[in-house]
C-alpha cells in the first residue's frame, strides 16, 4: 500500500518576483515533523515558504494543502489550517501586545461565532509559552526587537494551526531565547503533533531540531532527509562553500558543523 499524500506538498512550482527564484520544485513536507528549510543567501528559501503559505503566486505548478490547489482555497480557510510567521512584521500604530496577539484567533471568528472563552484562552497560553505575559498592556513599538519576535510568535501560536510556518523566527533574538524559542516549537510538534517548517541560517539549530532537512541552493533542492543523512562535510561545502569538520554534538548526537580554522587565525594565550 503507497503512502498518504502529506498535508502539505508542491507539483513543479515555479514561482519569484518578476522572474523564477525557484522553478519546477516538487517537495513533500513531513507531517507531524519539524522541518527546516537552509542554504545559503539568496537560494529560494524564504520564495519556498511564501509559496508554501500563498503569499506568492505561482507561475507554474501548484501548492497543495490537505488535497486542495492552495490558491483555490477561502482566505479564513488557509488561516484555520495554516499559520505563518513571514521574516519582516510590520504592527498597526498604537496596537498592544495583547491586541495584537488577539488578531491571531481572527480566522476562528464568524457571524455565527464571536469571540469566546476558548479565544482569551488561547492568546493567554499564547502569551506565557513565548514569556510575554507581563508585556501585555505595553504598545508593539515600544519594544525591542527580540520582544517584538516573541510577540509576533505568540500571534502565529494563538491561531492554533496545525501547520505552522516560520521565517527565520530567531531573529533578533539572543541564544537563550533562540533555544527558548526552538524548543517551544518542539514541544508543540512533539505533544500537540502540530507540523513545523521553519527557514533557518543556523546550520546547528537546524541539524538539532528538525526531524526533516531540506537544503537548497540556486533555487533547488539539492538534498532532503533527516540530519544525519543529509548534513555531511561535501554538502556543506558544496552547498555554502565552506570547509568543515562535522562531529556528533555531545548533547543530541546530531551532526555539529565546526568551520575549519582559516591559517591567518592564531590562538593567543
Amino acid at each position: 500500500m503507497s503512502a498518504s499524500p502529506s498535508r502539505l506538498r508542491t507539483q513543479r512550482l515555479s514561482i519569484g518576483y518578476g522572474s523564477p527564484v525557484v522553478t519546477g520544485l516538487s517537495v513533500d513536507v513531513l507531517d507531524n515533523a519539524v522541518t527546516m528549510i537552509v542554504g545559503p543567501n539568496a537560494c529560494g528559501k524564504s520564495t519556498l515558504l511564501r509559496g508554501l503559505a500563498r503569499l506568492l503566486k505561482p507561475t507554474a505548478g501548484q501548492v497543495i494543502l490537505d488535497g486542495h490547489d492552495i490558491g483555490t482555497m477561502h482566505t479564513k480557510e488557509v488561516a484555520r489550517r495554516l499559520g505563518l510567521l513571514p521574516q519582516t512584521s510590520i504592527a498597526p500604530d498604537g496596537i498592544t501586545v495583547a491586541d495584537l496577539v488577539s488578531r491571531g484567533r481572527y480566522p476562528h471568528q464568524s457571524v455565527l461565532r464571536q469571540w469566546s472563552r476558548s479565544d482569551d484562552e488561547a492568546v493567554t497560553e499564547a502569551m506565557r509559552a513565548t514569556g510575554i505575559t507581563e508585556l501585555s498592556g505595553r504598545l508593539v513599538d515600544e519594544l525591542s526587537g527580540g520582544q517584538r519576535q516573541r510577540v509576533w510568535v505568540a500571534m502565529v501560536l494563538a491561531q492554533q494551526t496545525p501547520l505552522v510556518l516560520l521565517d527565520e523566527p530567531t531573529t533578533y533574538l539572543d541564544i537563550t531565547h533562540q533555544v527558548e524559542l526552538l524548543d517551544l516549537f518542539t514541544m508543540l510538534n512533539r505533544e500537540q503533533g502540530r507540523t513545523v517548517v521553519a527557514v533557518l541560517h543556523d546550520l546547528n539549530h537546524a541539524c538539532r531540531y528538525a526531524d526533516q532537512i531540506i537544503a537548497m541552493k540556486d533555487g533547488r533542492v539539492v538534498a532532503q532527509g533527516n540530519p544525519t543523512d543529509v548534513i555531511t562535510e561535501d554538502l556543506v561545502h558544496a552547498v555554502y562553500g565552506l570547509r568543515c569538520q562535522i562531529i556528533d554534538d555531545p548533547q543530541t548526537g546530531t551532526p555539529l558543523i565546526v568551520p575549519r580554522a582559516s591559517p591567518h587565525i592564531t590562538v593567543r594565550r
